[in-house]
């Protein structure tokens, strides 16, 4: 993966991201196109900002995790997205919580984290699904090999027959290539998109194959066989590990809700925690409530004991 780097040929990939881009979108009417039109200004004034944000290095990250997770969105319209959920969760935590500023705040703290955790959670269930399609997919690559396809042919194929997110990769794959970017490069921009050790290991045969020679449907074949397995064993484990994985969730979000239960039945009862006389009690020599420092130190062992139950659970097939 250490081809995949800012230089000539990835400032081109980001050029040609609308060319490429072309294989998901269908194709527009002339009331879209009209409506395209009209919103040039605001689109050139993204794409301003866009470029501003991109040279001083906030972008690169950003674009890299919108594209793990599919998701077609600007890094204007990805910030956007930020502020209207913190703004959005601290209106509605104010008006839920009878006009606390607390609530506001704890609102506004979670939805600046919602489009970030949204976007997390949809690159794992891309790539799980992905992952769980890789032998099907290689079957398909080693039939094609078999028939009589070169290597750019069979990723073809299989950008073709396979079903999302798989073709969607493929086919950015493929439309790379076509645009003359070199394999072993695409490979790895893929490799950055879909960080899979399957995949990886795929990648590597293919590359090996290109350099020395070697029968590829073979390797593949074996390749395949091995995923299917450890896809398997994956399964037991996960099966095996599920009653873990429950109670640490459980445990991490009871005193959560607990108290949010208790802020909505007593405000006043919680509220001597997070705030001053009259109504709570400050830290001795410090004008702090003495809710913040027992809230901060419990969230840290929260997090320190779901990172432990993550651990035990985690084992390597």
């Amino acid at each position: 993966m250490g081809l995949f780097r800012r230089d000539k040929t990835s400032d081109r990939l980001n050029q040609l991201e609308t060319f490429v881009e072309s294989e998901w979108r269908p194709a527009q009417d002339n009331d879209s196109a009209t409506s395209t039109a009209k919103e040039t200004q605001s689109e050139q004034l993204a794409k301003r900002l866009d470029n501003m944000l991109d040279r001083r290095g906030v972008a690169a990250n950003m674009r890299a995790q919108l594209r793990k997770a599919d998701v077609k969105l600007t890094i204007p319209e990805y910030l956007a997205l930020h502020v209207i959920a913190a703004i959005g969760a601290g209106g509605a935590l104010f008006l839920f919580t009878g006009g606390s500023t607390f609530g506001a705040g704890l609102g506004a703290i979670l939805g600046l984290f919602a489009p970030r955790i949204w976007v997390s959670v949809k690159q794992s269930s891309r790539l799980h699904a992905f992952e769980n399609q890789l032998a099907d997919i290689l079957n398909l690559w080693v039939n094609s090999l078999r028939a009589g396809y070169s290597v750019p042919q069979a990723m073809e194929a299989v950008a073709r027959e396979a079903p999302p997110p798989a073709k969607d990769e493929f086919k950015r794959v493929v439309a790379e290539i076509q645009i003359g970017i070199p394999m072993e490069i695409t490979l790895n921009n893929m490799l950055a998109r879909i960080e899979s050790e399957d995949l990886d290991l795929v990648f590597t045969a293919v590359n090996i194959q290109r350099e020395v020679g070697g029968n590829l449907a073979e390797i593949l074949d074996t390749i395949s066989h091995t995923i299917r397995e450890r896809i398997r064993i994956k399964g037991e484990i996960r099966t095996l590990t599920a009653s873990g994985r429950a109670t640490g969730t459980v445990i991490g979000l009871l005193p959560v809700g607990l108290a949010l239960l208790l802020y909505t039945i007593s405000p006043t009862y919680m509220g001597q925690l997070f705030f001053g006389p009259p109504v709570g009690a400050n830290i001795p020599g410090i004008g702090i409530p003495c809710g913040w420092p027992i809230l901060a130190i419990g969230l840290i062992l929260m997090g320190i004991g779901g990172a432990v139950i993550a651990r035990i659970i985690d084992i390597e097939v």
